[in-house]
């Protein structure tokens, strides 16, 4: 296995700073739309980097689910990252869209979107989806693969009898961005890489050497 003499060439497109649009909100939604209509394989997925308790960075998968005026996710609040973003509410999200040779970075604080926007997106959920969130100990150790089946058994034994409510400990953060880089994959590692940074009143748009 040779990984060092993996290539690929990028030359689907170009990407100048006169093209893209003032704010990176409005810039990324149409990229986005792009990315939905090229039917990029999990278009809305990101990495999602904390910083650790330990301040060690960590980095995992998860879905974005909105854009107004930042990038809306959800999770278990107890879960790992959950208790990194309240402890150190700043973190960092990385698109790719290997489909289009694009990727789009993005840095931000985060915080706590609101009781009723979290009720609103988990009874959108599949009622499966639900139970689930109610089911795991997320980022929790657990003995085996069978704690989590008999978990799951109380669950639905418990909301077979009452109506589900969203647990008091899942629901979503919203990172408000200040830094987002737009990067377009070019031949000869020469790519193009557009970058708004949030000033007192409006973004500065730059361009970046690859």
């Amino acid at each position: 296995m040779n990984i060092a003499s993996i290539r690929k060439e990028y030359s689907l497109r170009s990407l100048e700073i006169e093209d893209v649009l003032n704010d990176p909100l409005s810039q990324f939604r149409n990229w986005m739309k792009e990315a939905m209509k090229s039917e990029v394989l999990e278009v809305n997925a990101m990495t999602l980097s904390t910083l650790s308790l330990d301040g060690f960075p960590n980095a995992r998968i998860v879905l974005l689910k909105e854009v107004d005026h930042g990038f809306v996710f959800f999770t278990n609040y107890e879960s790992e990252k959950g208790q990194e973003l309240s402890k150190n509410p700043f973190a960092a999200l990385t698109f790719f869209w290997a489909e289009l040779e694009r990727q789009v970075r993005v840095t931000g604080k985060v915080e706590r979107i609101s009781g009723k926007e979290s009720d609103d997106y988990f009874f959108s959920r599949p009622v499966g989806s639900q139970i689930g969130a109610w089911t795991s100990p997320q980022s929790q150790k657990i003995g085996s693969r069978e704690v989590l089946d008999q978990r799951l058994k109380e669950t639905e034994t418990r909301f077979a009898s009452e109506q589900i409510s969203r647990p008091p400990f899942w629901g979503g953060f919203r990172l408000i961005p200040n830094k987002v880089e737009f990067w377009q994959g070019r031949p000869s590692r020469l790519h193009d890489r557009i970058l708004y940074e949030a000033k007192e009143t409006d973004w500065q748009i730059s361009r970046l050497a690859p």
